[in-house]
């Protein structure tokens, strides 16, 4: 059974910055698309940042300049390294991937359990 788990939400300053990791334990799997969704208060989810298994990024338009995505797929992890931080930032984020088993052609869609990142002063 893989899991997500998700590390480096706090409480940050505006303008500050945090480090998001996300971990999937497990063996025998490779590690598909994958993204950063976040979630305010009384607000939909939204996606913040994708990667793809080649490195291709996306990110939606209220965070480009300011957080970065990446992935070590040696070390079947994800990041998301987020600057400049904002109050309207303040959201619990949730790392989301495809997960694919070594040797098959089925993949699984896995979410990490989320971690609350508040921007205030």
């Amino acid at each position: 059974q893989v899991q997500l788990v998700e590390s480096g939400g706090g409480l940050v300053q505006p303008g500050g910055s945090l480090r998001l990791s996300c971990a999937a334990s497990g063996s025998a799997f490779a590690i598909g698309p994958m993204g950063w969704y976040r979630q305010a208060p009384g607000k939909q989810r939204e996606l913040v940042a994708l990667i793809t298994s080649g490195g291709i990024t996306n990110y939606t338009d209220s965070v480009k300049g300011r957080f970065t995505i990446s992935r070590d797929n040696a070390k079947n992890t994800g990041h998301l390294q987020m600057n400049s931080l904002k109050p309207e930032d303040t959201a619990v984020y949730y790392c989301n991937a495809d997960i694919i088993p070594k040797y098959s052609y089925t993949s699984n869609n896995y979410w990490g359990q989320g971690t609350q990142v508040t921007v205030s002063s």
